[in-house]
């Protein structure tokens, strides 16, 4: 997934973002309600990790409820972009009126990085319409929870990049998806664009799973085709999850 980090404090928000990268996700980190803002009307992020307590600018002190301007703000213009708040605010009154500015969820710090990670996999489900963390094309499995792959019920070892595109392709059938928007899930800002890495994504998860299941629209971008069902054109899978 594609996140927007928003927090202020610099040695939580380094610590947030790298952990995030490991699982796979491409982080972009702001420090305040102006940035964020500015972020959320220009682009597109699949999740916002929001924290409460942040400076109108950068270089200002920070107001306690700060946050709740951005997430307001979000819902007033209809965004229903996913947020999760994370902040050290634990009273019942805080977490109700978290909830009712439109949060999906309210996690409080301190907490444990393997929490939030389930927390943002939940939320994801929810808003895909998804009833578990299995993601389900023909004979290929994907397990959104584990990070797992598997073809015909055989594991697949897929690198975090790899696995990120193909997730990209299942949470939305059918649907042509294009270069710009699978970088966007593979690249936050600041990172180098290698100008084919999607396509040599592609090719490798055709060598892994089948040449037929990740189409080609010219021009435009990829989608998945008709559901796989493994045999000897979806290569030779090798236990794990992702690299």
């Amino acid at each position: 997934m594609r996140l927007l980090l928003v927090e202020d404090d610099r040695m939580i928000g380094e610590t947030l973002r790298q952990a995030l990268k490991l699982e796979g996700h491409a982080v972009d980190w702001v420090y305040d309600t102006h940035a964020a803002q500015a972020a959320l009307s220009g682009e597109r992020f699949d999740l916002v990790l929001l924290d409460l307590g942040l400076p109108e600018r950068a270089g200002q002190a920070a107001r306690p409820l700060a946050g709740l301007d951005v997430l307001r703000g979000l819902r007033a213009r209809g965004d229903a972009t996913p947020v999760i708040v994370l902040t050290a605010r634990d009273a019942t009154a805080d977490r109700v009126s978290g909830l009712d500015a439109g949060a999906d969820d309210y996690l409080v710090k301190p907490f444990e990085l393997d929490e939030l990670a389930a927390r943002l996999r939940a939320v994801s489900r929810r808003h895909a319409g998804h009833a578990d963390s299995a993601l389900r094309h023909g004979a290929l499995r994907l397990d959104t929870a584990t990070r797992q792959v598997s073809l015909d019920g055989r594991p697949v070892l897929l690198s975090a990049r790899e696995y990120a595109v193909l997730e990209a392709l299942m949470q939305r059938p059918g649907a042509v998806l294009t270069r710009a928007q699978l970088e966007d899930r593979l690249y936050g800002w600041g990172e180098a664009v290698e100008s084919n890495a999607v396509s040599v994504y592609v090719h490798q998860l055709r060598k892994k799973l089948g040449a037929e299941l990740i189409q080609s629209m010219r021009g435009v971008g990829y989608f998945l085709g008709a559901p796989a069902a493994g045999g000897e054109t979806a290569g030779t899978p090798a236990p794990g999850g992702p690299a």
